[in-house]
């Protein structure tokens, strides 16, 4: 099937991918009168009496706005936030599908950071979450950590999410390999916004917080200029700050060079940069997450030529799909069910444990659930509010 051609047809039949439903038919003069005036003052005025009776009386909680400004859309790049819709409008769908949890695209013709932070604020009331997608690095982490104060969640996704995932499989990785997660050398490949939410995912593994054992032994960042070290006069803001505990040996070099003797690669970049041979200079039994779309920084048969035990990619046609859908969701959904002020480190550990015991029989070509399987959200979810701290709540 042409995917290309076929999807563009159904978008232009289906004239977007959403709507709006009404919860309740408005057949009659009382129907009206109840749904909407008078009787629509009596839920206003209780809510301006006790603005927390919001979460009672309106759509405030189950929606989440899915916010970009187009900046960083897939694999296409700062298209815009025109272009960007059709990817919004597919993640709201897909809240809806594996979550329950209603939500609307919102795409900002501004990409301008300050703008888009007094936005989000400005229409905050609507929504019970906030979801951030493809918005460019580093802007992406600044306007996450300013929004935190908003009283419900805020979490960029393509960090977020997909570093969960990353973490569930590298878990049962370990299970099927009898590798000890404490033993382990870890390369990442890319620092943008996913490159750098996994190093954070696993530097709060390295400090314990709440992780249940998941703490790794050594972790390296490499950027398009090699490895991310302390001599480097280029780094921004977010590379600098992980340096105070990701290369502890402060090496240099290039990506092939700090590949040696490592156990993992995670790969969140450009495609075919690794060869066979490549992953042969690696520990026994590496882990390989090679995650650019639509190509892999390596191919799984190639990966495997070399000696990898166990390969995911982000590719749907292949296996181990490191795949988003299997996060975000649940997440949400136990936010907010559990009433969350944020997401918490917490949280997301709490999601990606789930999301590894959701794989019944762990094996080679399976260390993560089926991207489609329906009970995945639900034990997130409920793995999720069950992780929700007192203080966390609104």
């Amino acid at each position: 099937m042409d995917y290309f051609k076929e999807s563009l047809n159904l978008h232009e039949s289906l004239r977007g991918k959403i709507g709006i439903q009404a919860k309740m038919d408005i057949d009659s003069r009382d129907g009206l009168s109840l749904l909407y005036s008078p009787g629509v003052a009596e839920p206003c005025k209780r809510i301006h009496a006790n603005p927390a009776d919001v979460w009672k009386y309106t759509i405030k909680s189950n929606m989440v706005a899915v916010v970009t400004d187009g900046t960083a859309v897939l694999g296409l790049g700062n298209i815009g936030a025109s272009a960007a819709l059709p990817v919004m409008e597919g993640k709201a769908m897909l809240f809806k599908k594996f979550g329950g949890v209603d939500a609307f695209p919102i795409c900002l013709d501004t990409q301008d950071t300050e703008e888009v932070i007094e936005t989000i604020r400005r229409i905050a009331p609507v929504f019970g979450g906030i979801n951030l997608e493809d918005i460019s690095a580093p802007r992406c982490f600044e306007i996450e950590d300013r929004l935190q104060d908003l009283g419900i969640p805020v979490f960029h996704d393509d960090q977020h999410g997909t570093a969960v995932v990353v973490l569930a499989g590298m878990i049962n990785a370990c299970k099927l390999l009898n590798k000890n997660i404490q033993d382990l050398k870890i390369v990442i490949n890319g620092a943008g916004a996913a490159g750098v939410a996994i190093a954070k995912l696993l530097d709060s593994a390295t400090r314990g917080e709440d992780l249940q054992g998941l703490a790794v032994k050594e972790v390296i960042l490499c950027d398009t200029k090699g490895v991310v070290h302390a001599g480097r006069t280029d780094l921004n803001d977010t590379k600098r700050s992980l340096l105070s505990w990701t290369n502890p040996n402060n090496v240099s070099g290039s990506l092939h060079d700090v590949l040696k003797g490592a156990d993992v690669f995670i790969g969140v970049s450009q495609e075919n940069l690794l060869k066979a041979e490549d992953i042969a200079t690696m520990a026994k039994d590496a882990i390989i997450f090679a995650l650019a779309n639509p190509v892999p920084e390596i191919m799984p048969e190639e990966a495997y030529k070399g000696g990898a035990a166990v390969v995911g990619t982000g590719r749907s046609d292949l296996p181990n799909q490191i795949n988003n859908v299997l996060a975000f969701p649940g997440i949400f959904r136990g936010a907010l069910d559990g009433h969350a002020r944020r997401i918490t480190t917490r949280m997301k550990i709490a999601a990606a444990l789930a999301i590894a015991e959701a794989v019944e029989h762990i094996d080679r070509e399976n260390i993560v659930p089926e991207t489609l399987d329906m009970s995945v959200g639900p034990k997130v979810a409920k793995a999720v509010l069950d992780a929700i701290r007192p203080e966390d709540r609104l």
